[in-house]
């Protein structure tokens, strides 16, 4: 598997994609940003989901629950606490 950093407009952090068991994903680390830093970032690169097999993973600082909220219509979403204290957060459309 060989991630491949792709530019997103409005992302400030390092977006990668790649290809896995025919699945299309995304993914970035915002365990060293600052709010809205990790909002904004998940928000645009949610954009670039276009269907069920588009798949978006982000690692946070903490469990990112106001985000929750404000893509739970257009997205689904599986959180899980790593052994860190750190979340990985997974994103497919609904």
């Amino acid at each position: 598997m060989q991630k491949e950093l792709i530019k997103v407009p409005r992302a400030t952090l390092d977006i990668y994609r790649y290809e896995e068991n025919g699945f299309t994903i995304y993914e970035f680390d915002a365990t060293e940003c600052s709010p809205p830093e990790p909002m904004v970032n998940t928000i645009v690169t949610l954009a670039l989901l276009e269907d069920e097999n588009d798949i978006l993973k982000v690692l946070y600082f903490h469990e990112p629950t106001p985000l929750y909220e404000r893509v739970a219509t257009a997205f689904s979403y599986l959180s899980e606490e790593l052994d860190n204290g750190d979340f990985l957060v997974t994103f497919r459309k609904k």
